[in-house]
């Protein structure tokens, strides 16, 4: 019989995770870049009302997930390839990223170019997604159970530095450095050349890091007799739906939060002032992720992922019931460590309860409570909520802080079903 010393995985080298560390940076950096804009860009310079900005997200985060589920999970599965996926996802959509913005050029200012941007990114988004669900399933792949949420943790604090890094050079590029117009940064191409340019730079240290897989080479293998024995299907099918629920609620108002703080009749910020205020997010995200292990480790999983689903509801709170901009702060901040606590905590419980040769598809579920939260709840939920109330004749600012209740009661939800799951 085999001893338990022999079945123990070796730790992780140094330089993988120095590998996977700086491709979260870089990955994070370019969302952070083009996505806290650009719906600012679609709803005041091409004229998109909310919802319709919201389908910048929603489209692309479907496809994303039915590639993540039927195509490249599978295929992450049967051929268990995960750095594989990475690069390729990366390269497709760098190259893909410059078409968009050239196409949407071609047609003009208005709606038009809006949805050129929209159609766009959702066919990038099926490369982005051989990324996402080879990255999940690698860190399942190399790292042992017992680490993966402080791995975790320390990654999300490494892409907060990222993140910070991209909006704030975001906010500069929006405006051509408050020299030009606002909007310049995407009409003349500098955002997307910007991330294009990270997607690339992006695939050179995963070239240091091992495939993955369970059959070549992964160095947590014996994850998987662990995961089979702990995992089981309706516990899984429980936590995902408290994952719907927790991040449905609390990504609704991603896509709307930065055009809150630029409306006319509310706080009428300048780009730069908004990339400070996000970033505020950043900075909370960096010291709860390094601190998320001690906690897990103390606490566990089970309890931290409840945590930082009262943490969200808090935050929302706070945008819904404050006017002042210091409570604006705040409340990113709440926000950042809540972010820090369910990614870590979220991802370690699930890979607990996926075995290890179904990481593909397994991670493409979970995977789908986040991605799909960013463009769904906006569109069905927040989106149609602001406009309805606009449309009612209430104040802008009020059918903004509607949609932020509406976000805390869908967040608190999901918090109380967690309750319910015994991993």
């Amino acid at each position: 019989m085999t001893s338990p010393a022999a079945l123990t995985p070796p730790r992780t080298p140094l330089r993988v995770f120095l590998g996977i560390s700086s491709f979260q940076a870089l990955a994070m950096f370019r969302r952070g870049l083009f996505y806290s804009f650009l719906s600012i860009y679609l709803r005041f310079y091409l004229g998109l009302n909310v919802t319709e900005t919201t389908l910048f997200a929603t489209l692309p985060m479907v496809l994303n997930v039915i590639f993540q589920t039927y195509v490249w999970g599978g295929l992450s599965d049967r051929r268990q390839l995960r750095r594989s996926l990475i690069i390729w996802g990366e390269l497709l959509a760098g190259v893909g990223t410059v078409l968009v913005w050239y196409a949407h050029t071609l047609t003009g200012r208005g709606h038009t170019a809006g949805y050129v941007i929209i159609l766009g990114l959702s066919l990038i988004e099926i490369f982005w997604s051989m990324s996402n669900v080879g990255w999940s399933a690698l860190i399942s792949d190399i790292y042992r159970a017992e680490e993966r949420s402080a791995v975790q943790g320390r990654l999300t604090s490494i892409g907060g530095i990222g993140r910070i890094l991209g909006i704030w050079i975001g906010g500069l590029l929006y405006d051509g450095l408050g020299l030009r117009y606002n909007g310049w940064g995407f009409q003349e191409g500098a955002l997307f050349f910007v991330a294009s340019g990270a997607m690339f730079i992006s695939v050179i240290p995963m070239l240091f890091v091992p495939e993955g897989g369970i059959k070549k080479g992964g160095m947590a293998d014996a994850a998987s007799a662990e995961g089979a024995a702990e995992g089981s299907r309706s516990a899984f099918r429980l936590f995902l739906a408290a994952m719907v629920l927790i991040n449905f609620g609390r990504n609704s108002i991603a896509i709307i939060i930065s055009q809150y703080l630029m409306l006319g009749s509310g706080f009428a910020l300048s780009s730069g002032m908004i990339s400070h205020i996000v970033n505020m997010q950043s900075v909370a995200t960096i010291m709860a992720g390094l601190a998320v292990g001690r906690l897990v480790e103390k606490f566990g999983n089970h309890r931290v992922l409840v945590w930082g689903a009262g943490l969200a509801v808090l935050s929302l709170a706070v945008f819904s019931l404050s006017a002042g901009l210091e409570w604006m702060f705040a409340g990113n901040f709440i926000r950042g460590v809540s972010e820090a606590l369910i990614m870590a905590a979220s991802y370690a419980l699930a890979s607990v309860l996926i075995p290890a040769e179904r990481r593909g598809r397994g991670f493409g579920l979970f995977n789908a409570t986040f991605f799909l939260s960013w463009g769904l709840a906006g569109t069905f939920i927040a989106g149609p909520l602001i406009d309805g109330c606009i449309a009612a004749g209430a104040p802008e600012t009020t059918a903004y802080r509607a949609a932020f209740a509406a976000a805390g009661v869908m967040t608190a939800a999901g918090g109380l079903l967690l309750f319910k799951v015994r991993p």
